[in-house]
C-alpha cells in the first residue's frame, strides 16, 4: 500500500469513521483533488469488491490518481471526469452510491446548491453525504472569508433539498463537518 501523506488540516481516519463505510460499498469523493487524500483510505474501507469513484473536473488530477491506483493494484478505484455544477453530468448511476464526500469543494463554487443536487442524485435513499468545509472565523490559511460556506446557512438549506443532518462535528482545527442522510 502506498504511504498516505499526513494531512495536517484534518484527521482523515476520524472523519471517515463518521460515515460507517463497509466492505463492498460504493462511494464517491466528489471533487477529489490532487492527492486523493480520501480516495485511497476509502479504497481500503470498501475493499476490492467495493467501488470508489474519484470525481474531479481536472483531468491531470484524475490521471495521477489513476496511475497511483494502478501502481498499487487497487481496481476498486475508478476515476471520473465531471463538472459537479451540472445536474446529471457525473457518469455514475442515479441512486447507486452508499456514500459521497464533498471535502473543501463547496467554497470553490458559486453553484453550491447545484453541486449538492448532483451529490444527492447519486445517493441511494438512506445514503450518506459528508461535507467538510472551512470554519467561518479568522484563520491563518484557507479561502477568503467571503468564499467560505457559513455553517448556519448550510444547515438551514439541508432540509429543503431532501437531506437530514445526522451529525455535526469538528473536522479539525480549521474545518467543520456534517454527515447528512438522504431522505
Amino acid at each position: 500500500m502506498p504511504e498516505i501523506k499526513k494531512n495536517v488540516l484534518f484527521d482523515i481516519n476520524n472523519i471517515l469513521s463518521k460515515m460507517g463505510i463497509d466492505e463492498k460499498q460504493r462511494v464517491a469523493e466528489l471533487g477529489c483533488g490532487n492527492f486523493g487524500f480520501f480516495v485511497f483510505p476509502l479504497a481500503r474501507l470498501v475493499g476490492r469488491q467495493g467501488k470508489v469513484y474519484a470525481v474531479d473536473i481536472l483531468k491531470p488530477t484524475l490521471e495521477e490518481i489513476r496511475k497511483e491506483a494502478k501502481k498499487n493494484n487497487w481496481p476498486q478505484i475508478i476515476t471520473i471526469w465531471s463538472n459537479l455544477e451540472i445536474f446529471k453530468a457525473t457518469n455514475i448511476e442515479t441512486s447507486s452510491l452508499d456514500s459521497a464526500l464533498l471535502i473543501n469543494v463547496l467554497h470553490q463554487s458559486e453553484k453550491k446548491i447545484e453541486i449538492m443536487r448532483e451529490a444527492i442524485r447519486l445517493l441511494k435513499r438512506g445514503g450518506k453525504l459528508l461535507i467538510v468545509e472551512w470554519k467561518n472565523m479568522d484563520l491563518p490559511l484557507g479561502p477568503a472569508p467571503e468564499k467560505r460556506v457559513k455553517l448556519e446557512s448550510l444547515k438551514s438549506a439541508i432540509p429543503k433539498i431532501g437531506l437530514n443532518i445526522t451529525e455535526e462535528f469538528e473536522a479539525g482545527p480549521y474545518h467543520y463537518g456534517l454527515v447528512l442522510t438522504k431522505l
